[in-house]
Parts: C-alpha cells; sequence; structure tokens
C-alpha cells in the first residue's frame, strides 16, 4: 500500500488541541487521482489497521500506517480503491480482538441493514447563489421565521409505498411549503442510521446522508431546489450520544475512544446508548467538523441542536449515586459546556449567515446568549415550558379552563431571556400523546375550532414558530413513521380549514412586522387583558417600532362573548386581519364586520377601547391604525 498524507503538522496541533472544524477534509476516504484512495482514521489504540473492501475482496491486503508523531493516526493509499465502493476498517485491538468499523468520516453509507461505508467523491453544482445572498436577512432574528418540521421518511411516500428518493420530494415538498408560506423545513437526522425507528437520532453516520432517500448529491440537489424556491433548510443534529452498534464508534478501537469508558459518565440509561467524551480533544474536534461539514458542504441554513439538556448535567436521568460530580463538586458537565461554546462560536465564526437552536428543556441560563458574556452562544432556544403549559391548558375542558388560566400567562414571564422558538414538534405526536387535533376535548367542532384558537394564539406570541407534520391540518391520528400522512383528510371541510387557517398565519406573520421584528424584547409585547380566567379572555398587543400595533385577542371558551371591551393605544379603524372563526377556516363566521372603530371609553388602562364580538372558540388580530 502506497502512501502520501493530507494531514500536515497545523493539522495535527488543531485535532489534539480539539478545535479542527474542518477534520473531514483530512481523515476518511479522500480519491487521490491516479494513486487510488488515501484512508485515514484516527484509531490511537489499535495494534493494526486495514483498509478493506469492494477492491482487495475484504482482505487484509491494504495495511495502513500508523504515524509517527503519536498522534494516533493510521493511514494509506488503496491504488485499486475508486469512489463508489463499498469499505470499512479492520481494526486489531491490543486484546487481540479483531473489529470490523465503518469509517467515522465517510461521507456516504451502504443502504440499511448493510453497514459498510461508500468512498464518495460526487459534486454538485449550486444554484442557490440568490439564496445564499439574502439568507443573513432570511435568518435574522427579526425576520418572519415560521419552520416546517419534517420527517423524510413518512411525510409523503411512493404509491407502491416506498421511501421517495430527495429528488423526487424536493418539487413535491418545496411546492407545498410554498403554497403554505413556511419560510423554513427542518428535517429530522438524515445522518446515517441503522435503525429506522430511531427517526434518526441514533446516528452512526456523522458526516453521511442516509441512503434510504439516495446518495449526498441527491441531497444536494434537495436543499439546492428549496433554495431556489426561497426555503431554508434546518437540519436537527445529535451530539449528545450514539448507538452502540457494532460497526459503530462504541468501542472504536477496542477501548472506549468515543465514549467515556465508566457507565456513570458514558452510557445513556433513557436512550440505551453511549455519550461522547466532551473531555478529549479529537472526540471534539470530530464533531466540531460533523457540524461544520453540513454548512460547509450542503448549505445547510441552520443546525437544531438535540437533547442539549442531556448533555448540560451530569445526572441527567440517573438516580443517587448513577453519576460522576464535576470537579467542584457539581451537576454540571463542564466539558460539554466547554464543547457547546467551542460549536456555537464555530459555526458564527465560518457561517454568520446560519444559526443554532439548542433543544434545551431546563432553566439553564444564556443557552441563546453570546458566548462572550457567558451564555452558551446559540442564536435560539426551543421553549419547551411554553409548549407544555399551552397544550396541558388546552387539553383541560373549556368549564375548567378558568382554574388554569395562568398557564398561559407564565410563559411572558420569562419570554424575552432566551430568544425563543415555541415548538410544536414531532415529540408532542409521538408515543401515545395522539395528535394535536386529538389532545382537544369536545365534538369535532370543539376539537376543530380549538385547534385553530391555538395557532393563532401561537402565531401571535413572541418567538419564531415550528410545527411539525401533519398538524398543519390537523391528522388525526398520532404520528408514525411507517407510512405517509393521512393526506386524505385534507379534503374534508374541517381538517382543509386548519390548513387554509395555517397558510393565513403564514401570510400574516410576514406580512405584519409587528408580529415577527421583536420577538426578543419586551418591546414587542404588550399585554391589554391577562386576568380574565372567568370568561378564559386573553388580549394582547403586539408592536415593532414604525408599524402598525396588531391587538390579539384569543376566547378559550365555547361561549362567544359580545360586546366584549378592549383596551387600545391609538383612535380610529382597527381592522381585523385574522379570524380563525371565518367561515373559510370551518368557522361560524363569528365576528366584528371587518373592521371596529374605537369610542373614547377608557379600558384596561388605555384611554380608547373596542367593543368586540369574541367568537367562541378563536384567536382574533386587529390591526391598529399607524
Amino acid at each position: 500500500m502506497s502512501s502520501f498524507s493530507l494531514l500536515s503538522p497545523t493539522d495535527l496541533y488543531f485535532l489534539r488541541e480539539g478545535t479542527h472544524a474542518r477534520l473531514y477534509e483530512k481523515l476518511g476516504a479522500h480519491p487521490a487521482a491516479a494513486q487510488g484512495v488515501h484512508f485515514a482514521v484516527w484509531a490511537p489504540n489499535a495494534a493494526r489497521v486495514w483498509a478493506i473492501g469492494d477492491w482487495n475482496h475484504w482482505s487484509d491486503a491494504d495495511a495502513l500506517a500508523p504515524r509517527d508523531d503519536g498522534s494516533g493516526v493510521w493511514e494509506g493509499t488503496a491504488a485499486a480503491a475508486r469512489p463508489g465502493q463499498a469499505y470499512k476498517y479492520r481494526i486489531l485491538t491490543p486484546g487481540g480482538e479483531v473489529l470490523e468499523k465503518a469509517d467515522p468520516f465517510a461521507f456516504q453509507a451502504e443502504l440499511p441493514p448493510a453497514t459498510a461505508s461508500r468512498i464518495w467523491a460526487g459534486t454538485h453544482d449550486w444554484d442557490d447563489a440568490a439564496w445564499m445572498a439574502s439568507r443573513a436577512r432570511r435568518n435574522a432574528l427579526d425576520a418572519p421565521i415560521a419552520t416546517y418540521e419534517v420527517h423524510a421518511g413518512s411525510w409523503r411516500r411512493g404509491e407502491d409505498g416506498r421511501f421517495l428518493n430527495w429528488r423526487e420530494l424536493a418539487p413535491l415538498l418545496a411546492d407545498y411549503v410554498s403554497d403554505l408560506g413556511f419560510t423554513h423545513v427542518e428535517l429530522l437526522p438524515v445522518t446515517e442510521h441503522p435503525f429506522y425507528g430511531s427517526w434518526g437520532y441514533q446516528t452512526t453516520g456523522y458526516f453521511a446522508p442516509t441512503a434510504r432517500y439516495g446518495t449526498p448529491e441527491d441531497f444536494m440537489a434537495f436543499v439546492d431546489h428549496l433554495h431556489q424556491r426561497g426555503i431554508g433548510v434546518i437540519l436537527d443534529w445529535v451530539p449528545s450520544h450514539f448507538p452502540t452498534d457494532a460497526h459503530g464508534l462504541a468501542r472504536f478501537d477496542g477501548t472506549h475512544l468515543y465514549e467515556h469508558a465508566d457507565p456513570r459518565q458514558g452510557f445513556h440509561p433513557e436512550w440505551n446508548s453511549a455519550i461522547f467524551n466532551y473531555g478529549r480533544n479529537e472526540v471534539r474536534s470530530f464533531l466540531l467538523s460533523s457540524a461544520l461539514y453540513w454548512l460547509d458542504r450542503f448549505h445547510i441554513d441552520g443546525l437544531r441542536v438535540d437533547a442539549v439538556a442531556s448533555m448540560l448535567y451530569l445526572d441527567y436521568a440517573r438516580g443517587p449515586g448513577g453519576w460522576i460530580p464535576n470537579v467542584h463538586g457539581g451537576r454540571e458537565n463542564l466539558e460539554a459546556v466547554h464543547f457547546l461554546r467551542e460549536l456555537n462560536t464555530a459555526v458564527y465564526r465560518e457561517h454568520p449567515d446560519a444559526f443554532t437552536v439548542a433543544e434545551e428543556s431546563t432553566a439553564w441560563p444564556g443557552v441563546s446568549r453570546p458566548v462572550e458574556t457567558g451564555g452558551l452562544g446559540f442564536g435560539m432556544k426551543w421553549n419547551m415550558g411554553w409548549m407544555h403549559d399551552t397544550l396541558a391548558y388546552l387539553a383541560e375542558q373549556p368549564v375548567h379552563r378558568r382554574w388554569h388560566h395562568h398557564r398561559l400567562t407564565f410563559s411572558l414571564v420569562y419570554a424575552f431571556s432566551e430568544n425563543f422558538v415555541l415548538p410544536l414538534s414531532h415529540d408532542e405526536v409521538v408515543h401515545g400523546k395522539g395528535s394535536l387535533l386529538g389532545k382537544m376535548p369536545g365534538d369535532d367542532w370543539q376539537q376543530f375550532a380549538s385547534l385553530r384558537a391555538l395557532l393563532g394564539y401561537m402565531w401571535a406570541h413572541p418567538g419564531k414558530k415550528l410545527l411539525f407534520m401533519g398538524g398543519e391540518f390537523g391528522q388525526r391520528r398520532e404520528w408514525t413513521h411507517e407510512g405517509e400522512l393521512e393526506w386524505w383528510v385534507t379534503g374534508l371541510p374541517g381538517h382543509g380549514g386548519v390548513q387554509r387557517w395555517v397558510r393565513d398565519l403564514n401570510r400574516r406573520l410576514r406580512d405584519e412586522p409587528a408580529l415577527h421584528r421583536v420577538d426578543f424584547s419586551g418591546a414587542g409585547f404588550e399585554w391589554v387583558e391577562a386576568d380574565d380566567g372567568d370568561r378564559s379572555v386573553y388580549a394582547f398587543l403586539r408592536k415593532a417600532e414604525g408599524a402598525a400595533p396588531v391587538l390579539v385577542v384569543s376566547n378559550f371558551t365555547p361561549v362567544p362573548r359580545e360586546g366584549y371591551r378592549v383596551g387600545v393605544p391609538l383612535p380610529g379603524t382597527w381592522r381585523e386581519i385574522a379570524n380563525s372563526d371565518a367561515a373559510q377556516f370551518g368557522g361560524a363566521n363569528w365576528g366584528n364586520l371587518g373592521a371596529v372603530e374605537t369610542v373614547p371609553v377608557p379600558a384596561q388602562g388605555r384611554p380608547q377601547s373596542l367593543v368586540l364580538t369574541l367568537p367562541p372558540l378563536a384567536t382574533l388580530y386587529l390591526k391598529g391604525p399607524h
């Protein structure tokens, strides 16, 4: 086996330091023109390493050589290897065990249940220059962002139930998302995963799009197509844990290389998986490189980082005695904090027009605050508290909601402590939780009306929006990854009405600066009525400098409220620009005939007021004078 090296002394320095963010250019399988394919793998405790694959009939003909610099990297060039061929690393451990491992830096993998890597040398001619030039504005914190969360394998299927590949999926999804007015698509993890039922959250290939939906070039074409249609693409990314499949990262060179050796640190009891050792510098370089790879090579616009809470707390999902305190005796995982800060620093340094989002379910301070001020450096954070409280409130029978009125007001106590995304995600419609529509109590009319009222309230509440597929038309059954969504129901009046309502909400979100420009500051929000628990009515203003204010009123009882007085700051005509009870959305057409004039009667501390008709189980938007 002939050899040359892609790794410079500088590469090795940053690898060992834990800050190399583009190791994918150096490690893995890289075609080397007429010389074949160069292989390089980090396996510091291996006794011997071979590159085995289709070209050498999976034999030991191509041994890799260890570098003599103590880096733990083995490398070599296989002259007969070619792009498209399957391969693995055969590793002889110090104890004499023989392992066959997929390449941690593989750019392509075999179709599961096969587990080998593939040599990849594909390219794509990008046509998304206009999007890339404009995405800083589209991804900005003051931009209207409404994200449609998608699981690629179960959004739509082919006629025979087969998976659609990325090139088939792209125009269908782009047409649908554009029609409904969503600004971004967020994909459940597309990194290669052996078990389809994990939805991608048990990742083995941190640099390889899953082969279930096509090649890396196909996925590039998918992203390119969505960008050309003006739609951003966000990826779920999972640096918190990984599965222990024999071909994966676990015990990679016969030792606990990527994961902690002590199960109190290295084993995740909730997900039966391994936990990355963030204190090992080379592991941090691996993860940083994975994050940057998707942004560099696939033009991804944002990374939603999964399960951040499980990374931050050493005692996450562990009982007394089941975890090891940090050096100060605390429960905080200081090494994970260091890694997350490095991650966000690297992303925003290299791609300042992209963003990161944390799925973090605790009150850890400063998740979406800059690293230099002591924060973790994420651009945004999922508001899990808002989600939990809002769904718990809506699950109550309307007659009982008066006793739970504070559940909806509480989110505004902390709404501006982070840059929040409001998620109604896949996690809320699986594992026996039912669909969004199914969570609403009452008969059909009440369920559909309550769902529309909820979505109207959500789209007006401070924070960016995220809705999992199927929720936009009120799918009845709980989501399942086997098969596609219940598309047939969209032809029914109630479901089609919800879908039309979401389209209208997205248009209002885009068209009204007051609804999106100041999502992360109290300057953009003002309570008008927060205490009317007896009638389960909430009213608030959304504001932005230089824009007309929008008054939002929600009535969460099935009783219409006529003559309901609401104080407003400005005299004149307030136009009813959205009404979830409109007939086109499946409602009964209660409302205010398109506009209401103020009267000089003070209310709720304001000099003018509106006398409104509040439809039952409905949300209204009224645009003020400007």
